[in-house]
Formats: C-alpha cells, sequence, structure tokens
C-alpha cells in the first residue's frame, strides 16, 4: 500500500530540499525525457535509443541496499533504475490516452482511499460556516469522503467531510485552538495560508512540526491579526491532497468595518483533471505534471460545477474569492453587476475602486462587491483570450432588495486606517533591494531538447491558461524536473539562498521570472508569516496598496515587493503551484 509519503525527515529532506532522489543521474534523466515525449515521437525508436545508463558505485551499493531491504523507501526507484541499466525498458504506449499511459506505472501512482471501497464512504456534505469566538476550541479532521462532480461519485479528501473544509469565521484579533486529526492514509499537516501567527502552528513538516500520521492528532493555536479571507490546507503534496479537497477557508472580521452589503458569499475556485470517467492519478513518491503544474479539465466553484445564487434587484453582494488551483490562474468576471474591488489577502485596499474583471493566481484571494441593478440571469466567467467558461450563475429577481446599499456602493470609499498604515513604510519604497530572486527551471539535457523543438521562436503569453504541452507535462515528474529560485548575486539556489532578517526590518525583495528559461510560465510567490506591499510591476509603481501574502510573477516580469518583517522563525517563501513547489521551488526566510 502507497501511504505516508515522506515519512521520516531524510526522506522529506531529500524530496524537498535536494530535489528527490538526485543519485538517479542525468543518465537516468534522459531517459524519462525520452518516454516523456515516446507519444509525441516514435515511442519505440525513442527507448532504443536512448543513453546507456552507467551505474555509479553509490547507485550500485544503493541496489545491494534494497535487495537486503526491498521495504525501504526509495528502493523502487533503484530497482527500475537495474532494470534499465541492464537494458529491460518498456516500450512506449504510443497511441493510448493519458490515463492508460500513466497506468501503465501504476506502482508509482496514486490515489485517495485506494484500499476502501468508494460504497463504504461517505458522501461529502457542503460546506459549512463556523462562527468562533476568541479563545474558542474547534476540531478539524482529515477524511476520506466520497465526492460527487457532474453525477458521477469520486473518491477524494475532506475536512470534517466537506468540501471545501469548513470556514472558520472569527472577529480580527481573535485566537483559537483547532484539535487536527489525519484519517487519511498519508502523512499531511494544516498550514494557515497568510497568518502571521506563531511559527510553530504554521504546518511546514520538518520546519514547525513532525507530519502528522494516519491515526495521530496535533493541536494548532492559530492567531488573527489581519482582516481579511484566508484558507487552510495541507503542506505536504499539496499536489495530491489539496487537489483531492483539502482546503477551508478562514474569514476574519475587521476590526474597521467595510461598506454595507446584502448578502456575503465565498467562492473557492478549483479544478480537476478527470478523463475517461476517472481522475488522473497522482504520482506517488513523485509529483507528477511536474513541467507546467496539473491543469483540470473539469473546473469547479465550491467544489462543484453547479453554482447559483439567488439575488433580488438592487442587491449589494460581497464575493470573497480564493484560487485553490494546482496552477490554473482564473479571471472573473461577474456579467450583469458593476464591480468593485475592496479588498485582497490581508484586508482593505487604500482606496476602493471599480474593475472589469478580477485576475486572481492559486494561493491569492480578492474581496469584490457587485451591484445587481437590473433583473435576469447573470453568468460567472472565467476568460481568458482564446476561451470562456461559465462557473456559475447569478439569477436576480424582479422583487427590489429590503435594504437598499447603491449610495454606499457608488461612494468610492477611501479607507484612511490602510493609508495609515502604509504611510509608515513609505519611506522604505526606494530602498537598495536586499535580495533579487530570479525564477528559472532546470530540465534534463535530453528534456531541454525537446523543449526547444517545441517552443521554437514562437512568443510566449505572459500568463499560461491551459496546458499546451499536456502529453510532455504529464510525463515529467520532480524526480527529473526542478524549479529553481536562484539569487541573481550569490548564484545560489531554493534552500541554499539563506535569506535572513531581523523583526522590524522592511526588506525589499525583487523577483524576476526569466524569460529566456528553458520553460518560462507564471509563478504565484507566497511567503510565510510575514506580509508585504506589492510596490511595482515590471518598473510601474502601484497606486493602491492592499498587504499581501501571496503575488503573481507573470513571464518576463520583475515584482518588487516590500516585506514587514514581524514575526521571528523560520518561514517558507516558494512558488504557490503545487509541482512547482514539489519540484524544489522554495527558500526560506530566517527572521530573529
Amino acid at each position: 500500500m502507497k501511504k505516508n509519503g515522506f515519512g521520516n525527515k531524510e526522506a522529506y529532506a531529500t524530496a524537498r530540499m535536494k530535489h528527490i532522489l538526485p543519485l538517479l543521474g542525468m543518465a537516468a534523466m534522459v531517459f524519462l525525457a525520452g518516454c516523456a515525449v515516446s507519444n509525441q515521437q516514435n515511442g519505440e525508436e525513442a527507448a532504443l535509443n536512448a543513453e546507456k545508463i552507467v551505474l555509479s558505485e553509490k547507485d550500485m551499493a544503493m541496489i545491494e541496499h534494497c535487495k537486503m531491504m526491498p521495504n525501504m523507501r526509495g528502493c523502487d526507484d533503484y530497482r527500475e533504475l537495474e532494470q534499465k541499466a541492464s537494458g529491460s525498458m518498456m516500450p512506449s504506449n504510443q497511441g493510448k490516452g493519458m490515463m492508460d499511459d500513466i497506468r501503465m506505472d501504476s506502482q508509482y501512482t496514486a490515489s485517495p482511499g485506494e484500499d476502501v471501497l468508494l460504497s463504504s464512504l461517505s458522501p461529502a456534505k457542503s460546506t459549512t460556516i463556523l462562527t468562533l469566538d476568541d479563545g474558542d476550541t474547534v476540531e478539524l479532521t482529515a477524511e476520506i469522503v466520497s465526492k460527487m462532480i457532474n453525477g458521477k461519485s469520486y473518491k477524494m479528501y475532506g475536512y470534517n467531510g466537506q468540501i471545501p473544509g469548513p470556514v472558520f469565521k472569527v472577529k480580527q484579533g481573535s485566537t483559537i485552538t483547532v484539535i487536527f486529526k489525519n484519517t487519511i492514509e498519508w502523512n499531511t499537516t494544516v498550514h494557515w495560508h497568510g497568518l502571521r501567527h506563531n511559527i510553530k502552528d504554521d504546518g511546514v513538516p520538518w520546519i514547525s512540526q513532525e507530519p502528522v500520521q494516519e491515526g495521530e492528532s496535533f493541536t494548532y493555536t492559530t492567531y488573527f491579526p489581519d482582516d481579511g479571507i484566508f484558507w487552510y490546507h495541507p503542506h505536504i503534496r499539496e499536489d495530491f491532497q489539496q487537489d483531492s479537497g483539502l482546503a477551508g477557508n478562514m474569514l476574519v472580521v475587521p476590526s474597521q468595518a467595510y461598506n454595507p452589503v446584502n448578502r456575503e458569499e465565498l467562492l473557492v475556485l478549483d479544478d480537476i483533471l478527470i478523463e475517461d470517467g476517472d481522475i488522473v492519478p497522482y504520482g506517488s513518491d513523485h509529483a507528477n505534471f511536474a513541467i507546467m503544474g496539473r491543469f483540470g479539465n473539469t473546473l469547479l466553484v465550491n467544489g462543484g460545477t453547479d453554482y447559483a445564487l439567488d439575488a433580488m434587484k438592487g442587491d449589494v453582494v460581497r464575493f470573497y474569492l480564493t484560487n485553490v488551483a494546482n496552477v490554473r490562474p482564473f479571471n472573473i468576471t461577474f456579467v450583469g453587476g458593476k464591480m468593485k474591488l475592496v479588498g485582497s489577502d490581508l484586508g482593505q485596499y487604500e482606496q476602493e475602486e471599480y474593475v472589469d474583471s478580477i485576475l486572481i493566481a492559486p494561493a491569492e484571494r480578492y474581496i469584490v462587491d457587485v451591484f445587481y441593478e437590473q433583473e435576469g440571469n447573470y453568468a460567472i466567467l472565467h476568460t481568458t483570450p482564446k476561451r470562456t467558461y461559465t462557473l456559475g450563475s447569478v439569477r436576480v429577481s424582479p422583487s427590489q432588495t429590503d435594504a437598499s446599499y447603491a449610495r454606499s456602493f457608488d461612494a468610492m470609499r477611501e479607507n484612511r486606517e490602510v493609508i495609515s498604515d502604509v504611510d509608515h513604510f513609505r519611506e522604505y519604497f526606494s530602498k537598495p533591494v536586499d535580495y533579487q530572486l530570479n525564477l528559472t527551471i532546470g530540465l534534463p539535457m535530453g528534456m531541454m531538447k525537446d523543449m526547444m523543438k517545441m517552443d521554437g521562436d514562437q512568443e510566449r503569453e505572459k500568463i499560461e491558461w491551459e496546458d499546451t504541452m499536456q502529453m510532455m507535462n504529464s510525463h515529467s515528474d520532480t524526480s527529473n524536473i526542478k524549479w529553481i529560485l536562484k539569487d541573481g548575486l550569490t548564484g545560489k539556489e531554493n534552500m541554499g539562498i539563506g535569506m535572513k532578517a531581523k523583526v522590524g526590518d522592511k526588506l525589499k525583495i525583487s523577483l524576476f521570472n526569466d524569460p529566456n528559461s528553458m520553460h518560462p510560465m507564471q509563478h504565484p510567490i507566497h511567503l510565510h508569516g510575514q506580509r508585504f506591499l506589492v510596490l511595482s510591476v515590471d518598473g510601474v509603481p502601484t497606486k493602491n496598496f492592499a498587504w499581501k501574502d501571496t503575488v503573481l510573477v507573470p513571464l518576463g516580469s520583475t515584482v518588487d515587493i516590500l516585506v514587514d518583517v514581524t514575526n521571528p522563525g523560520e518561514w517558507m517563501a516558494h512558488c504557490h503551484i503545487a509541482e512547482h513547489l514539489e519540484a524544489g521551488m522554495m527558500t526560506a526566510l530566517s527572521v530573529t
């Protein structure tokens, strides 16, 4: 049974910080790259012409060690390496679909609840809102559930049997205790995304805690110093566990109230990859879809495909948007309504402003007020340059709303409290950059050549909205792909960078998304435990600030941020494309 991935510190460190079994060597990477494109070329010829694998003394020693301890984690990789070196290569799956291709190596794939009958599982429940007071204690359980999508049931994961998980609604400044229990078959943790609280409660395995094994519990103390919309999710194998349903919101009611609205709605945006009636399996030891990330082909709002809201003529609806997808950015439009942007990750903007749409990257959140002035049935759309998706609908009745907030909606509110807060940091906007992080990728030589052939001289978009190279992407995994944060001054990479700061520092970081890398694409960068301001994008200064914990860096762009360093501890900074994180695209900020 494939369970409890990264069950010890050494395995986790190898996977995350040393890029998962680098002892396989470049030759094995070339072989895997050949397999990755076998369905686009002549697969059998690619396999026959693959470079001969030469085993190092260390490889041979590990192979012999695995013969004595066959159940040791990682031995499957060495057995496979031995087979390849001896010439026993598997023929390609030319002509078969993605599911068939991935299942060919079924011992290396994973799905939720593999040893549990679907018929034995309880159906996933709709999300509930738990209103909690300061000092309250709440229980949270990760469990296997049955989830219906488009009329078919699938095995997935849920918190407290819900997809998305329960909403924790608290007042700004509150502290609550969460007793977490893990009943799924994999090690897991809970990361409280965006909270500036104690490092011991951050949910990063081997940094703030040990993984919570199946049947075990862990107690978190969560503190909410900032208002806004936050979310929680695993920080082990997010590509698998989060994508399978483990995500939920935290709504922090501000001490300084927003404008009044008729109703509030939380929209959790997601997608899932289903082919031939099944969720496409995940990698067991390595995340698959490692180049571009796993794009789903079924788009979800609050875990379903049929989101619908009833409103009254004249209603102002506040939508809290959270993107929990592995890689997909969403460009959201509320047809038939006038949209006003009022907040982001950590609370309100300095100035409310009208917008036509909202671009939201994975892990980002936005708060949007929508005024429905006329009756009708209106769509909620995700629009890209080449395609438009309908995510849900808002049915506005002809009955007039009981309480009209049209006047306050039309008033473009200036939030003096936010402006005053930001004023304390304006003198640091022009300070020198403390760290420049370049965003790039490391590929095996064979795959580099294939990428060059596929990309050619084509002009790339600043944002990749879809999986444009599905076959190669589906065959790539984090054993042969390395995504990189690279220090522009020292050349150090990922966990070797070693960013440092002291409480009270104002840290300026410049993020550059290298357009000349072998596969440039957008990256949403998330910093744990602190808050920051986005100072500029491509040299254009920001005019309207809101505090952030995640920022999208488009292809070829430079984004400068100013970090308000308030929390001691070792805090992760990483790409929030789940597969890129698994492929090593993370570093740390050590705060003393």
